[in-house]
């Protein structure tokens, strides 16, 4: 693909509400703050304010609401060579990482908006969530072989946030060969990732620290209860310390998967059940049960700002369930990853139920996600996992 350079397409200007946005770090322009953009097409162009002063290259998509995503405030071609420095520099942020799957690339939060690259093994499993980005498909692909000599690459592009960029969802082998079920070992655990049709790339990497934390406080010979199991990432650290566990999803197909992870380590102490959380809390409740380490890992409550407020109900109904359950002394870890839920209304949702709950929670630990996922300060957006580690008194 030719190298783009700022001359190459017509100048984009923004206001200059636009231009302190990337004056301050954040590397997002928002449609409203786009002055003049005389040719709608997709792809790497010159940004300057109103005035005419370059302010970088970026991302354009004509049909987002997001319309800019910087890349660069140099004049620098963008090419593969360019890719090639870019993907390189954040793999090697994550030296030393001993698990065979991990993100290589964090968009936003390794300074290459809407790519992600995660890493399973050999293969390599991408996402290209805006249209701009998509323009240098070419480009990026030939950078990720460059730096990772990947034995195949599949495009999970099928995010539902490619619609608003006016692309469509897909799933496409773009290079080599990648299996349907891939052979993951993290922290001496092992499960199946499934790369073609698994939740994100395959499956939740930006947890795994998050695992190992709550397997170290799991009681030795207790009871665990791990809630959403999933494929059970969770649940096979709890079983490892603990007597037995519970693992619950409402997917027969997600325990399915759970139970062969189970075998796959020869574990033999975990109960799959199929139920709904907040019915089974209930129950939990009302039979006076307890447990000595429960996991609660729900899937995203408050998909939009407007879901907030019921969102937040739905999280504090199950974390003040399960902090009534959970045994003296006993551990929680729990999380969120709606982006509208903050870290501070997270933190406030916990102890309103604590309180409503009449136990004594210890916070022991906050979590956020894995060190190859990592959050800028001012990108908010970067920061959508939180967690914590609470003990009872």
């Amino acid at each position: 693909m030719t190298a783009v350079r700022p001359s190459d397409r017509p100048t984009v200007r923004v206001t200059a509400r636009g231009a302190e946005r990337w004056k301050q770090g954040h590397p997002w322009i928002y449609r409203s703050d786009v002055a003049e953009e005389p040719d709608k097409t997709p792809g790497i162009v010159p940004v300057t304010d109103r005035k005419g002063k370059l302010l970088g290259q970026a991302l354009y998509s004509p049909s987002s609401e997001i319309r800019l995503r910087l890349l660069t405030r140099g004049t620098e071609p963008i090419d593969a060579t360019w890719w090639t420095k870019r993907i390189g520099d954040a793999a090697e942020r994550r030296a030393g990482i001993s698990a065979s799957a991990w993100r290589a690339v964090h968009a936003e939060g390794d300074g290459l908006p809407s790519l992600v690259i995660d890493k399973y093994g050999p293969y390599i499993v991408a996402q290209l969530l805006s249209a701009g980005l998509e323009t240098a498909r070419v480009d990026v692909l030939a950078a990720t072989r460059e730096v990772f000599g990947p034995e195949g690459i599949l495009l999970r592009n099928d995010a539902g946030v490619r619609r608003h960029e006016g692309l469509a969802e897909e799933v496409v082998l773009a290079h080599g060969d990648v299996p349907r079920i891939v052979e993951v070992s993290e922290d001496g655990v092992r499960y199946l990732a499934a790369p073609w049709t698994g939740q994100k790339t395959g499956a939740f990497l930006d947890q795994r620290e998050n695992r190992a934390l709550i397997g170290q406080h799991t009681k030795v010979g207790g009871h665990a209860l791990d809630l959403f199991t999933y494929h059970g990432s969770f649940a096979l650290h709890l079983a490892r310390n603990a007597k037995q566990v519970v693992a619950v999803d409402q997917s027969t197909e997600a325990l399915a998967r759970g139970a062969e992870n189970a075998r796959l380590n020869g574990i033999g102490n975990i109960a799959w059940r199929e139920a709904n959380t907040f019915d089974l809390l209930r129950e939990l409740e009302q039979r006076r049960e307890h447990f000595d380490t429960i996991v609660l890992d729900p899937p995203a409550f408050a998909k939009t700002k407007a879901n907030l407020e019921r969102a937040v109900a739905g999280y504090k109904e199950i974390n003040l369930r399960a902090m009534k359950i959970l045994a003296p002394g006993g551990v929680l870890f729990t999380s969120s990853c709606s982006y509208h839920v903050s870290r501070d209304v997270f933190n406030a949702m916990l102890a309103d139920a604590a309180r409503d709950s009449g136990r004594r929670m210890q916070f022991v630990a906050s979590t956020g996600a894995a060190s190859d996922h990592p959050e800028l300060l001012n990108v908010p957006e970067t920061g959508y996992l939180k967690g914590a580690l609470l003990r009872a008194l």
